[in-house]
């Protein structure tokens, strides 16, 4: 297995593995408004951050699922590694700094948690930006080319 194709399943794996613990959550915060938990349903703040956190979650795990199965045809291979890594990174700081920020906050604004979501917003801009500067190269001009493969021509007996 290439470095390349361990970078795919490394987001690969991370995006599905992320898939189901956002879905987790979300059934949990569900949960929490089924049953009218005080200190889940009192403070609209909190449940505003906690609903941010499981959307941005969920949505990063499938944009990771996403790179990891189409990173090779978009992405030269120089700027793939850390597009992945800042994929990956930006799906963990963005949902849990919304999660800090519900937790231990004041009733009006988030706690210190919140300064994770820019960070990773700054990595996924990172990532997106090497995702789509990469689809307008040529293919010739990708580091990565892959060689071509000779076929044998059969001949035809006449």
């Amino acid at each position: 297995m290439t470095d390349t194709n361990f970078d795919n399943r490394a987001n690969l794996k991370f995006g599905w593995m992320a898939l189901l613990v956002f879905a987790v959550l979300g059934l949990t915060l569900e949960g929490l408004h089924l049953i009218k938990a005080p200190w889940y349903m009192e403070m609209h703040i909190r449940r505003e951050l906690w609903t941010l956190g499981h959307a941005h979650g969920t949505l990063l795990a499938l944009v990771n699922i996403v790179y990891g199965l189409y990173a090779n045809r978009i992405a030269a291979k120089q700027w793939r590694r850390r597009a992945s890594a800042a994929l990956r990174t930006a799906a963990v700081l963005m949902p849990l700094g919304f999660l800090l920020g519900g937790v231990a906050n004041p009733e009006t604004d988030p706690s210190i948690g919140i300064i994770l979501v820019p960070i990773g917003a700054l990595l996924l801009i990172f990532a997106a930006a090497v995702a789509a500067l990469s689809t307008w190269q040529k293919p010739d001009e990708k580091a990565d080319k892959q060689p071509a493969t000779k076929t044998k021509k059969k001949r035809r007996r006449r």
